[in-house]
């Protein structure tokens, strides 16, 4: 069973709270069915953009990197990923070090 978009986000946001961390929501998407993208800036002129994507010979799910760059670059294909999707979640994670915490346990479902 999957977990709802906002459920999911409130769960990644207490975690990233846990480490001191900030994180916003920059667009709330459908509560239910709300595909999420995590934008990372390390608050040095620099962001990634991460979306998740199925491996289709696994099956399972998985953070990739959308766009990485510049932060106005990274912020137009965000708008751009929007334009197609008026029900996507956007999170902004601020970090100096590039922590995003995507890569832990659980948080690929």
């Amino acid at each position: 069973m999957r977990l709802t978009a906002r459920i999911w986000i409130d769960a990644y946001l207490t975690r990233l709270r846990l480490q001191d961390i900030p994180a916003f929501i920059v667009a709330h998407g459908d509560d239910t069915g709300g595909a999420v993208l995590v934008k990372l800036s390390t608050l040095d002129g620099r962001a990634r953009a991460f979306q998740r994507s199925f491996d289709i010979m696994t099956g399972e799910r998985q953070w990739m990197t959308l766009a990485e760059g510049a932060e106005a670059e990274v912020d137009a294909a965000i708008t751009r990923q929007r334009g197609y999707d008026p029900d996507l979640w956007v999170v902004e994670v601020e970090d100096r070090q590039g922590r995003h915490l995507l890569d832990e346990p659980g948080l690929s479902d």
